[in-house]
């Protein structure tokens, strides 16, 4: 063998020998490493275990097992709304710039941002005869007609509230449904929401002279049959709002039908002392009926009596209808027309809207009428916004009750955004 290879030969066995020799110091210390690393994870782990032992026992960390998931609680809330916004012009041309008696849209010849709602609410409650169930609903409107949507109250923190309950199905029977918290009126076909739920865009007469706002007080609802339930209610008096002033209370009841497809109505009746000199009681029917998938209907009717301890009692009654037409998916029309009478003077002249003190009817005149028809032609767009351009014609045998004249013609825009 020559001597370069002798050298490489003896250089190759003495690197392979040396690694040999050192094969079981290298595993002496990677299992002195992983020895070391199997202490820490123990001391992490029992370090965890007492910091969750001394949270539970604090409250800051329910107990129990599984552990509960926070975070899955959020997304079981729905939020849903909607942004409206509408143009609208007074053919009376009012002087301050705000319509008497109107609803809605109430500024003259201005663009106006009617209403930013915000709804947050837990999945619907189950009716169910067999277990227990809860949810809430919470509701929160700002904007141009927001004092006339909300409670109106001057405790603070109440002016942007719609509405606000906790509900729970009780097991009883079918399911008996408890609602408590501030309730949103049994009376009226129409909806608060306006255009954003309604085929026309502004809001009837009805809804406010003979409908009332959002009160405070519990509410039992059961359904008897998939064509008849019953409601149940006590709250803060008619107009009371969320807080009450007095001992009255007033008891709302609304028995609801649905006799044949396409066909339902509501009979209503209430009664009760809104302040210690008052009591106000009446009935009402709502109802509509669906002719076909694009023919629909909407009625209304209503009676009210209020009768002070001191005089007289007074009425006040009114008569309200609705129609519209879908000729395509995104396109369609509504008619609505409406008639108020009081011939006592028990409630339209004088009384202003929340939070518009120049927007009442003034009138000479003890007593009157209103008679109203509004045409809505409803496009949209797209699935989430609604565009109603309307006109409306208003009369009233109130001497100078919408802005000094008897008449006006009213016409303009809205346009809502829902999400």
């Amino acid at each position: 063998m020559k001597p370069s290879r002798q050298r490489s030969l003896a250089k190759t066995l003495c690197i392979g020998g040396a690694l040999v020799s050192a094969m079981p110091l290298a595993f002496a210390e990677d299992a002195s490493r992983l020895e070391k690393l199997e202490q820490e994870n123990g001391d992490l782990k029992k370090r965890l275990e007492s910091l969750e032992a001394l949270a539970s026992k604090e409250g800051l960390l329910p107990s129990g097992k599984p552990a509960p998931k926070f975070v899955s609680a959020l997304s079981s809330i729905n939020i849903s709304g909607f942004v409206q916004a509408s143009y609208f012009y007074n053919s009376n041309d009012p002087a301050d710039h705000k319509s008497d008696g109107y609803l809605w849209n109430t500024s003259h010849n201005s663009f106006s941002i009617n209403k930013v709602k915000l709804t947050l609410a837990s999945a619907p409650v189950e009716a169910s005869g067999d277990t227990w169930s809860a949810g809430f609903k919470t509701s929160l409107i700002w904007g141009e007609d927001s004092p006339v949507l909300n409670t109106g109250s001057p405790t603070a923190g109440f002016e942007a509230l719609r509405e606000a309950y906790v509900e729970l199905n009780a097991p009883i029977g079918t399911g008996l449904d408890i609602k408590a918290g501030q309730l949103i009126s049994l009376l009226n076909w129409e909806s608060g929401d306006g255009g954003a739920a309604n085929p026309n865009f502004s809001q009837g007469y009805q809804w406010f002279f003979t409908g009332n706002g959002p009160s405070a007080g519990v509410q039992l609802g059961y359904s008897f049959t998939d064509w008849l339930d019953l409601k149940v209610r006590l709250q803060n008096g008619m107009y009371a709002g969320p807080v009450d002033g007095n001992n009255g209370k007033t008891v709302i009841a609304s028995l609801g039908l649905k006799p044949a497809k396409g066909l339902w109505m509501n009979f209503i009746g209430w009664d009760g002392a809104e302040s210690i000199t008052t009591t106000v009681k009446g009935a009402s029917t709502i109802g509509g009926y669906d002719f076909t998938e694009k023919f629909h209907t909407g009625y209304e009717f209503d009676y009210f009596v209020f009768d002070p301890n001191s005089a007289p009692a007074q009425t006040l009654w009114s008569i309200g209808g609705w129609a519209w037409y879908d000729f395509t998916p995104k396109h369609g029309i509504a008619i609505r027309g409406e008639y108020l009478d009081d011939k006592d003077g028990a409630g339209l002249k004088g009384i202003p809207f929340r939070g518009q003190a120049a927007s009442a009817i003034t009138s000479p005149d003890a007593a009157g009428k209103i008679e109203s028809i509004a045409v809505t032609f409803n496009w949209k767009p797209t699935s989430n916004l609604k565009v109603q351009p309307e006109v409306r014609f208003d009369h009233t045998s109130y001497t100078g009750g919408f802005d000094g004249k008897r008449d006006r013609v009213i016409f303009g825009a809205g346009a809502t955004y829902m999400f």
